[in-house]
C-alpha cells in the first residue's frame, strides 16, 4: 500500500527528532494532544498508545528488536498526529483528524508484524516494567543510540 502523501517528509523530521534526542518532547505533546482529542481518536487510541510504548522503549534501550524504518514510520506517525497544519488542518471541526487517523492507521497496517512482534514482548514485562512504558521520559533523560 502507498504511503500517505506528504509523509515522506515526516519520516526525515522523524530521524532528526531521533538523532537530536527529542523524542520525549514529542511524546508528551502526543500525550497532551491525545488527552484533549480523546473522544475523537476513539477509533485508533489503543495503536496510538502502542506508538508511544514503543518510542519509550526505543529510547530507554529496553526495545531494540525494531527495524529502523518501522521506528520512523511510527515516530513520524506521531509527528504528523502533532503538526496542527497537515494534510487536513486539524482546526477544521469534524475534518481536522481524518488525515491524522489515516496516518496512525496506515503505519499500524504497514508495519502491523514489528507491532505485534513489540505487542507480545510488551505483555512478557513485568507489571512494572509495562507501567514505566507507560511513563513519558524526561527530556533530560540521554537518549539512546542514535538511528542511522
Amino acid at each position: 500500500m502507498k504511503a500517505p502523501w506528504n509523509f515522506s517528509r515526516y519520516l526525515a523530521l522523524a530521524k532528526g527528532f531521533i538523532r537530536r534526542g527529542r523524542l520525549p518532547s514529542l511524546l508528551a505533546s502526543v500525550a497532551r494532544k491525545s488527552d484533549r482529542q480523546a473522544m475523537r481518536l476513539s477509533g485508533l487510541k489503543d495503536d496510538l498508545k502502542l506508538f508511544q510504548a514503543l518510542c519509550v522503549a526505543w529510547f530507554r534501550g529496553d526495545y531494540r528488536a525494531i527495524s529502523t524504518q518501522a521506528l520512523l514510520a511510527a515516530v513520524g506517525a506521531l509527528l504528523y498526529f502533532v503538526t496542527p497544519l497537515d494534510g487536513l488542518p486539524d482546526w477544521i471541526l469534524g475534518f481536522g483528524y481524518i488525515d491524522d487517523l489515516a496516518v496512525l492507521a496506515w503505519v499500524a497496517r504497514t508495519w502491523s508484524d514489528e507491532l505485534q512482534a513489540f505487542r507480545l514482548w510488551r505483555e512478557q514485562q513485568t507489571p512494572e516494567q509495562q507501567l514505566l512504558l507507560e511513563h513519558i521520559p524526561d527530556p533530560e533523560e540521554s537518549p539512546a543510540l542514535p538511528v542511522e
